[in-house]
């Protein structure tokens, strides 16, 4: 989910913002070296596509917040996870611009859980996965699982941080707003996870040349 406009104190908004431009500033190298290489403009098309249309869809939360999927588990599949930083920011300014969604003070903090912590948490969970076992399908299943999920425990995280002080401590604030989001962003790991399986399957069988991780084409 995206952290309104407004709900983060300024120097928050400010360290998020801080601590999430050296990835972004990285991944947009990275995605530049993308677009020139074999297949990988056609990656990064169904990957920001995909990013976009699934952050893009505000589902009823609790106590009046929303929640949404990701869509960043393709993007770690087909590009890595570092693209996903710029990739993410590019959607969520167009979200706050021209669909009320998110925020531009908090775009730091916003870009830092869905662009930055649920990708390379999926990520690692896909490439240990895929080195115990060999199997691909699974891993981007609970790869894909795990990111959303830590997405959204890095919101928590955020926020708790924020008012932790007028919630009886920052670890009593982490427990209640994970507990607030997990009605809705569980069920929708599950179904992202899922989605993305399917649509990698979807590339493949239709011949889009995919990127590993590390940059090896298959």
């Amino acid at each position: 989910m995206h952290i309104a406009e407004g709900l983060l104190p300024p120097l928050h908004a400010a360290a998020w913002t801080i601590a999430a431009l050296p990835v972004v500033a990285a991944g947009t190298r990275r995605l530049s070296r993308l677009v020139t290489a074999p297949g990988g403009a056609a990656a990064l098309g169904a990957a920001g596509g995909f990013t976009l249309l699934l952050s893009s869809l505000k589902l009823p939360s609790v106590a009046g917040s929303s929640s949404h999927p990701t869509g960043v588990g393709l993007g770690v599949e087909l590009c890595g996870p570092l693209v996903l930083a710029p990739m993410t920011l590019i959607a969520l300014v167009f979200q706050a611009l021209l669909l009320g969604h998110g925020g531009l003070t908090t775009l730091g903090a916003n870009v830092f859980a869905m662009g930055i912590a649920g990708p390379w948490a999926m990520w690692v969970v896909r490439q240990a996965i895929v080195r115990l076992s060999g199997r691909i399908g699974p891993a981007i299943w609970i790869g894909t699982a795990v990111g959303v999920i830590a997405t959204y425990m890095t919101t928590a995280s955020q926020l708790a941080l924020a008012y932790g002080g007028e919630a009886g401590g920052t670890w009593n604030a982490f427990v209640n707003f994970a507990a607030l989001f997990a009605v809705t962003q569980l069920p929708l790991a599950i179904g992202e996870a899922t989605l993305t399986m399917w649509a990698m399957r979807t590339l493949t069988v239709n011949g889009v040349q995919t990127l590993l991780p590390n940059g090896v084409s298959r």
